[in-house]
């Protein structure tokens, strides 16, 4: 997607996106489908089967590798007369709690039908520990680029999947990540550019969540609320939503609203200063899941596609509404409860009409029990003696 339309196959999928022409950003890419071949039947399908109930307007997926992700409920959340009514898709109820589970089962199928060597991705929690789950289910090798200081029980779930956590700086991460896909064949579940740009087939999975909610409510909402980091999830929401317009099934686009920490937020800046992309210097912030200091194209596509809006949500509002969201039995990680926070902000601009809030994951998954480590790798030979001298664990040789 961008500036420049060029096409690629479907396999191998290209997991850096392009460059723009003179270097300066990367774009992601975007999987095309040919809506005129799609029977319009597909949104009768029998309920019960997850995610695999939408694999007509998926890429290639696995059966074997489902983990039965999908099909989570919709929760209405008591409101105030005259403000919006206001529901809540509780991604928590996922296999390993969260939304990435969606964005997992796309990507694991690629790298088993590829026949990658196996799995590495970059993260703070919760897609480290989906990529894990559905990198065990695939019999695949997995390897996850961790911080410097992290969560114990993080570890512990890593552990448990039999992945391999790696320390390494923050500011090798792309690179060395970078060369276990060039030099190992290891296939990646997380971004390796600057700006974000991701795989394409994760974000396929994340527009199962406007399927969902078009079949829950009976109609597109009025508006979608999500938790943002590199923006991901709001892309493949609105995109989602996006097909069904042009199949005719839904009328028009809900608005979609983006939640950044107010610290930090690279896709508000992006859009407030009419870049396609932008990056912002790295700020403390406890909604550690979306503290981005990078956004994509695809979070400015899906913003500008909506007509929504970017919206700062300080560390404060979001606990408050965690607090608030917890005493009415919904307890949300308190990255997701940045959406629960910004609902106020948008909630009489939209009197009488569905809203929808995106929780991402359960409170449970919260750090509270952080952990410095005292080896940190900051290169690709680092990394490998690390996993060497840790685990006994050699990833293998170069690729040919």
């Amino acid at each position: 997607m961008g500036p420049d339309r060029s096409t690629f196959p479907l396999f191998p999928p290209k997991v850096r996106g392009v460059e723009s022409a003179d270097a300066s950003y990367q774009y992601p890419l975007e999987i095309g489908f040919e809506y005129f071949r799609l029977d319009r039947s597909f949104l009768s399908a029998e309920p019960g089967r997850g995610m695999l109930r939408w694999r007509s307007l998926l890429p290639p997926v696995l059966d074997e590798l489902s983990l039965g992700e999908g099909g989570t409920p919709l929760i209405e959340i008591p409101g105030q007369a005259g403000q919006a009514n206001v529901y809540l898709k509780d991604e928590s109820r996922n296999p390993t709690f969260s939304h990435k589970d969606r964005l997992n089962l796309c990507v694991v199928s690629a790298a088993k039908i590829c026949g990658a060597r196996g799995i590495v991705a970059a993260s703070t929690g919760n897609h480290g520990i989906s990529t894990a789950a559905y990198a065990a289910k695939a019999g695949l090798s997995c390897i996850i680029l961790v911080p410097e200081r992290f969560s114990k029980s993080y570890f512990a779930a890593l552990n448990a999947y039999g992945a391999y956590a790696v320390p390494v700086r923050a500011d090798c991460k792309f690179e060395i990540l970078g060369k276990f896909v060039s030099e190992l064949g290891f296939h990646p579940t997380s971004n390796s550019t600057r700006y974000h740009t991701g795989h394409s087939f994760g974000p396929e999975g994340y527009k199962t969540i406007a399927y969902e909610l078009f079949d829950q409510l009976g109609r597109a909402p009025a508006a979608v609320v999500v938790p943002t980091g590199y923006a991901e999830l709001l892309f493949g929401i609105v995109k989602g939503f996006q097909e069904l317009v042009e199949l005719g099934l839904a009328g028009d686009l809900p608005q979609a609203f983006s939640a950044e920490p107010a610290g930090l937020a690279p896709l508000a800046t992006a859009l407030e200063n009419g870049l396609p992309m932008a990056a912002v210097p790295a700020a403390d912030s406890r909604l550690a899941s979306i503290a981005c200091t990078v956004s994509s194209y695809r979070g400015v596509w899906a913003i500008s596609k909506s007509k929504g809006a970017a919206l700062r949500v300080t560390d404060e509002e979001a606990l408050n509404a965690q607090a608030k969201y917890a005493r009415m039995g919904l307890w949300q990680e308190l990255s997701s409860s940045a959406a629960l926070a910004a609902v106020d902000f948008i909630s009489l601009s939209f009197r009488n009409k569905d809203v929808v809030v995106i929780g991402t994951s359960s409170g449970t998954k919260d750090p509270i029990d952080w952990q410095t480590v005292q080896r940190v790798c900051s290169t690709m030979d680092e990394a490998r003696s690390y996993l060497k001298d840790v685990y006994s664990y050699d990833p293998g040789p170069n690729a040919q």
